[in-house]
């Protein structure tokens, strides 16, 4: 490691190596070489030729083909210094490699036939990668959801105690979340085209000079190369880009899923500040470099943390978008070198930390409980005044007693530090005419879930399991956390 130069963090301690790799320089310009070789058998098959005879040979073809993977870095960086242009380096270089193809490498073709095909395939590969980890995180929801989906537990709006849920009813609302996103990735996903080769200005000019103004063979030309490099077609049209409304879509797509892994990750942070669910502590973890006691959810916090920037990054494509300048800009180019591959990168990171998080989440019943029947008693109150009514007691004035109940057991939890005792208030007050233990007897928590366990067994048979058992083949991959 050299150690006297600047490293991304996103490639240090947060994304995979599987994710790195898609956006590595091997691929990027392995690319290159497969889409000039898918443009060089295009315009043989096609017939090419000059008085008669063909331009393109399959001898120059093979030759192309033998050195896609043994890329010349040397030569092109050395080029590059020269000509300041990469493609053209990186065509030189390759024509070192290939004296014979030398000549017909991207014969016709502009620099965004290799710049913007090959973005386009890196981000399908990418999204394939996400779309595996959304498909994981699905999974380690779903078994979650099903252990604890009777676990009764306070819910909160407004961070206030409210009508109880369960444990994994809250969870099938984060993997609702995720499902969304999945489904706007398959969408994006199976919307993505290539470019094509559509010359300087999108117009295809230059083919149509080669073929001498044959409009059928120029026609063919797009349909041809997509299907060589495993796509269903090209975009229509276009200027000399794709239209940078595609980054666009594919990078809000990102930010979608960072906004519900933040929403995930805060709802665990409150979790764990109150000492009902703590996510994976490891061994020797230390949580605190003054404060040796402390458990901080640091991979939580993490997720959120790389979640903001995500969802910030979603504005970079969409500027670049809204400012391309009629058939192309060059103002996208350095944008898009980091605001597309680290969206991808940071997001990849995330959703290894959601895996790693789910797997591993405690949970505590007891201390869920604890705080449920601190405030039980409270939400209980219609119940305990239906009994009463039934004993012979009048609506009117039992509502109003145990509004005064309430208030005093209210100012004994918050002004004096007690522990809530409107039971005890209620089963003194001779008006309602209970006992301790018949109140009690209507205090159970899972009286006051609703539907929630029904409700969770209806979301996980009806719309997550046929999701991941079509994507089972996708299921089972394992994350690992640098740091």
């Amino acid at each position: 490691m050299d150690t006297g130069r600047y490293e991304s963090p996103l490639s240090e301690r947060y994304a995979s190596t599987e994710m790195q790799r898609i956006f590595s320089q091997d691929k990027k310009f392995a690319t290159w070489r497969r889409l000039w070789i898918a443009l060089a058998e295009t315009e043989m098959e096609l017939g090419l030729s000059e008085d008669g005879r063909p331009v393109i040979t399959q001898e120059q073809i093979d030759e192309m083909k033998a050195h896609v993977d043994d890329i010349n870095y040397d030569v092109a960086r050395a080029r590059e210094k020269e000509v300041r242009h990469d493609v053209m380096s990186h065509v030189y270089a390759y024509g070192q490699q290939c004296p014979k193809a030398a000549g017909i490498i991207h014969l016709g073709a502009t620099s965004c036939y290799v710049g913007d095909n090959t973005d386009i395939i890196i981000m399908r590969e990418a999204l394939d990668l996400i779309h595996k980890k959304l498909i994981n995180v699905l999974d380690r929801l779903k078994k979650f959801a099903q252990e604890y989906k009777d676990l009764p537990t306070l819910a909160f709006t407004h961070f206030q105690p409210a009508q109880p849920t369960t444990v994994g009813k809250r969870a099938t609302l984060w993997m609702q979340e995720f499902l969304m996103d999945l489904e706007d990735l398959e969408y994006v996903r199976g919307s993505l085209r290539l470019l094509g080769s559509k010359g300087t200005t999108g117009t295809q000019a230059s083919f149509l000079e080669l073929f001498d103004g044959d409009d059928e063979k120029v026609d063919r030309i797009d349909p041809m190369i997509a299907e060589k490099m495993g796509f269903d077609g090209c975009y229509a049209v276009s200027g000399q880009t794709y239209s940078r409304k595609v980054d666009t879509r594919v990078v809000n797509v990102l930010a979608g899923i960072a906004a519900s892994a933040h929403k995930m990750s805060n709802d665990i942070r409150l979790l764990q500040h109150l000492k009902e669910v703590e996510e994976p502590f490891e061994k020797n973890q230390i949580g605190s470099s003054a404060m040796a006691y402390k458990r901080n959810p640091m991979r939580s916090e993490r997720i959120a943390s790389l979640a903001r920037f995500v969802m910030v990054d979603a504005l970079n494509p969409t500027v670049t978008s809204s400012v391309q300048w009629f058939e192309r800009t060059l103002d996208d180019s350095a944008n898009k070198r980091l605001s597309v591959p680290e969206a991808f990168l940071a997001t990849d990171g995330i959703l290894d930390l959601c895996v790693n998080v789910v797997d591993g989440l405690v949970v505590y019943p007891k201390v869920i409980e604890k705080h449920f029947m601190a405030e039980i008693p409270f939400m209980a109150t219609e119940n305990i005044m239906m009994d009463a009514v039934k004993n012979g007691g009048n609506r009117q004035e039992l509502h109003e007693r145990i509004r005064q109940l309430s208030m005093e057991a209210g100012k004994n939890v918050k002004e004096n530090g007690q522990d809530n005792n409107l039971v005890d208030l209620i089963a003194a007050d001779p008006g309602f005419g209970l006992t301790k233990e018949q109140i009690e007897a209507s205090l159970r928590p899972e009286l006051y879930v609703g539907r929630a366990p029904r409700q969770v067994e209806a979301f996980l048979r009806d719309a997550i399991s046929p999701v991941l058992e079509k994507n089972r083949d996708e299921i089972g991959a394992g994350t690992e956390i640098n740091v």
